[in-house]
């Protein structure tokens, strides 16, 4: 997400921090190299000259404060203004209304709305403990409203029932009339999309719209086709006054320019954004946090967060006690790169990390990936118990039979043990220090070899 962007403005940055100080040219100059990172990140020309005027005023109205330098004056101005054309706080979704909240999901077919409003519904459900009803008014995809029913068994929410030959308007009258009957919380209404906006799929959604009033007019819209879902937002937002935006494949989109352009042209929020394919894979849109990111300041708060909803707080405190006692194991091991994968992968995690794009780029370099991961339970998954809990007797012999088990080399398996000595030596050294300590100083030995 915003790769590109991200390392343009990082260069930047760069030449920024090795100079002394700052003169007005030097500012102009920098800014003009935004205004270019902008527009290959496929932002709006529109969005663009409002950004750098924006700036522009900031930085002349800026005190220089002695505590920092001006190149990270400039950078807290940019930081400043992109959080600003982003909506500057978060938006999440409404559901301070008497119930059932009625979410509408419109959009473009293939923009992914049937499978966000499983993620949604899951999300609402597990967090926010919500009562969730789904429905499909999509008539024109073959299976449209079967592959609903699906992923409603997939994240365990209801769907109202099919009958074949029903008009939208019909099938939204009736799943309210379930909802009210039932005593659901939440009803969210997945209309059809079409390959491109026509006449036909507005006036469904308006009548689909006065029948039921939704809560929520949500926008799903796929943020690999730049800046034409812009223009999409615009069409829906002229005829239904949607009340959000939701940006899916942000994880995909290397420029992110749909993102920095949505906001400022249609004056509608972004609420979501799906960043993979998981049912999980979905977040409230945090500008500041992706205003961060894209300085490659990183996002720390959204993987503590992310952490503390993957990790139960009893396992948690039984591998504290583990580490204090020096009782982790290769299985304990095994456990800590399962919730690594949880947490997205060594690339999930790095992405939220300050400097990301350089630590990727290093990744890059070393061919390092998530299979590495894979590979080293595969390893550990080919000791026995004896093994696990006891290291120290894995020999010449022992090594051979698990690389030979687990698909690697001996080698492979060295540097799996090499790890894990180094990871006990310091967890033996900070056996008594506090867990946010312990994290912070242990989470290198943590990666896989070549990272460290």
């Amino acid at each position: 997400m915003f790769k590109n962007l991200s390392e343009r403005l990082t260069g930047i940055f760069d030449k920024l921090k090795s100079r002394g100080s700052l003169t007005e040219t030097d500012v102009d100059l920098a800014l003009r190299e935004v205004r270019v990172a902008l527009l290959e990140a496929d932002v709006s020309l529109e969005v663009v000259k409002e950004f750098l005027e924006k700036a522009k005023k900031k930085a002349i109205g800026s005190k220089i404060v002695k505590s920092i330098s001006p190149s990270q004056m400039v950078i807290k101005i940019v930081n400043d203004t992109l959080k600003e054309i982003l909506g500057n706080k978060e938006e999440p979704i409404n559901l301070k209304v008497t119930p059932p909240v009625i979410i509408l999901m419109v959009g473009l077919q293939g923009s992914g709305k049937t499978t966000t409003s499983a993620k949604i519904a899951k999300k609402l459900k597990d967090k926010d403990k919500k009562k969730v009803l789904m429905s499909s008014l999509d008539v024109q995809r073959p299976a449209a409203q079967e592959q609903l029913a699906t992923l409603g068994k997939q994240v365990d929410v209801s769907t109202v029932e099919i009958i074949k030959g029903e008009k939208p308007v019909k099938i939204a009258d009736r799943s309210l009339e379930q909802a009210k009957k039932e005593g659901f919380d939440v009803l969210i209404l997945d209309t059809a999309g079409r390959l491109q906006i026509d006449d036909e799929l507005m006036t469904e959604v308006e009548d689909v719209s006065k029948a039921v009033n939704p809560s929520e007019i949500l926008l799903v819209s796929d943020a690999m086709i730049g800046q034409e879902s812009v223009n999409v937002a615009k069409e829906f937002n002229n005829k239904l006054k949607l009340t959000g935006i939701i940006l899916t494949r942000l994880d995909g989109d290397a420029r992110g320019g749909a993102a920095l352009s949505m906001r400022s042209v249609t004056g509608c929020p972004i609420k979501l954004i799906g960043i993979g394919e998981k049912m999980e894979a979905i977040e409230v849109f945090h500008p500041d946090r992706i205003a961060n990111r894209i300085l490659g300041m990183g996002d720390v708060v959204s993987l503590v967060e992310e952490a503390s909803e993957t990790i139960k707080k009893e396992d948690a405190e039984k591998l504290d006690k583990k580490i204090k006692d020096g009782q982790f194991s290769l299985d304990d091991l095994s456990k800590q790169l399962g919730q690594m994968k949880k947490l997205g992968g060594i690339k999930g995690i790095l992405s939220k990390l300050p400097g990301a794009s350089k630590i990727q780029d290093q990744m890059n370099k070393s061919n390092i990936d998530d299979k590495v991961i894979l590979k080293q339970q595969a390893i550990i998954s080919s000791m026995t118990v004896e093994e696990k809990n006891n290291h120290k007797i894995i020999h010449a012999s022992r090594k051979k039979r698990i690389a030979s088990g687990s698909g690697t080399s001996v080698q492979e398996v060295n540097k799996l043990l090499k790890q894990y000595h180094t990871m006990l030596k310091m967890m033996k050294k900070y056996g008594n220090m506090d867990k946010k300590t312990l994290m912070r100083q242990g989470f290198g030995n943590m990666l896989p070899p070549g990272l460290q």
